[in-house]
């Protein structure tokens, strides 16, 4: 008997190499939960919102948004604005993903709501050992 919805990681880049870097770093750390990739802030918001013309978001699973800031069409803090100014939607967990190490940046974040702030690094080595850490990280909150 399950005790827990399943957990599918939503990934917001628009960056097609940060996006499979991120994919095959959760891989690389025992990640085996289904990803689903949007390439701006206003694609994610259409799944989660149930206003996208193909797929939706399902009630009876929970997700997790790896989120960065620089988007087109919506950025990640609008994005991160709506989600957690929405009733149905408050309780997504959302880290954020991102190169912008601005203080006053990761403070918006923090203050909207996001779950956990983590900056990629540039260095390709710093960027494999921080998504391993953060792939780490989602195996404990899926327990």
């Amino acid at each position: 008997m399950k005790n827990h919805k399943e957990l599918i990681i939503l990934i917001a880049e628009d960056d097609d190499g940060h996006a499979e870097l991120i994919k095959e770093g959760l891989v690389n750390s025992g990640v085996s939960n289904k990803t689903i990739r949007f390439s701006n802030g206003l694609e994610a918001w259409e799944f989660l919102s149930g206003t996208a013309k193909s797929q939706n978001r399902d009630i009876k699973v929970a997700y997790l948004l790896l989120l960065d800031i620089n988007m087109p069409k919506m950025n990640g803090i609008e994005l991160l604005k709506k989600i957690k100014s929405n009733d149905e939607l408050k309780e997504v967990m959302i880290i954020m993903l991102t190169t912008t190490d601005d203080p006053r940046e990761i403070d918006v974040c923090y203050k909207f709501g996001c779950n956990m702030y983590v900056t990629k690094p540039v260095q390709f080595n710093k960027f494999a050992e921080t998504l391993h850490r953060m792939g780490l990280f989602i195996q404990i909150v899926k327990v």
